[in-house]
């Protein structure tokens, strides 16, 4: 069956020649120009990939992706012409899985499309894990925190899981990468740096002297399984 993909984008020559470039690739593709079109553009279509710009007009690219997070898991890769941290960060943080910064380049948007699509974490009924006080159900992807809920992207999420899941192992980033992400990291990518580094502010870990997510250099990242108890 051929997969659906939904393209929110408002330049029009960008948006024709990636819609022709995708059905070849044995895409479905539906066009919107708005933001504020998206969601009844879900609702009628049920896409199996969003390709959602940051410059909308209507609504911007970060409000649809979190408008979008309260009610579906589709992937989400973000169009952007900037390269800055403050796209990758708020993208991130607002579920977006993936990000293609402009000009889009055919084969590594094909790529990107692709290693989404491939990327569904499939983990077995009532998973539970507890640490001190905070605890995660994989079944309602709740995290409670010192007796709190605490809200987290669909990505920040399955980080969290991952490294939670190896308390007390030094992960690398390939492993990540490969794990959430279904390729090798490049070597440049930072995402889960930054990713790290919202997980610190959310859960009240100095970053200047980490104690429950630490930074391991030259080898990865380490969940103290031991470091939630206060």
């Amino acid at each position: 069956m051929m997969q659906k993909i939904l393209l929110v984008e408002d330049d029009i020559t960008l948006a024709n020649w990636v819609s022709e470039y995708l059905t070849q690739q044995n895409f479905i593709v539906e066009h919107v120009e708005r933001g504020d079109l998206v969601m009844s553009a879900i609702a009628k279509s049920n896409p199996d990939l969003i390709l959602l710009d940051v410059m909308l007009p209507g609504l911007n690219g970060v409000e649809v992706c979190r408008l979008v997070r309260q009610q579906s898991a589709v992937p989400i890769i973000m169009l952007t012409a900037r390269a800055d941290e403050f796209d990758e960060i708020i993208g991130l943080e607002a579920g977006a899985n993936d990000y293609v910064i402009k000009p889009v380049r055919p084969r590594i948007l094909l790529a990107r499309i692709q290693s989404a699509l491939r990327n569904k974490i499939s983990a077995p009924l009532n998973q539970y894990l507890e640490f001190g006080l905070l605890s995660m159900d994989q079944n309602s992807k709740r995290v409670i925190y010192q007796n709190k809920e605490i809200d987290l992207s669909t990505n920040l999420y399955a980080f969290l899981w991952y490294l939670a899941s190896h308390a007390g192992e030094v992960v690398d980033r390939d492993s990540v990468f490969k794990a959430l992400k279904s390729r090798e990291y490049d070597g440049i990518d930072r995402r889960f740096d930054v990713m790290l580094s919202t997980l610190r502010k959310l859960f009240n870990d100095d970053p200047q002297s980490p104690k429950k997510f630490k930074t391991i250099w030259g080898k990865g990242y380490l969940f103290v399984a031991d470091a939630w108890q206060e």
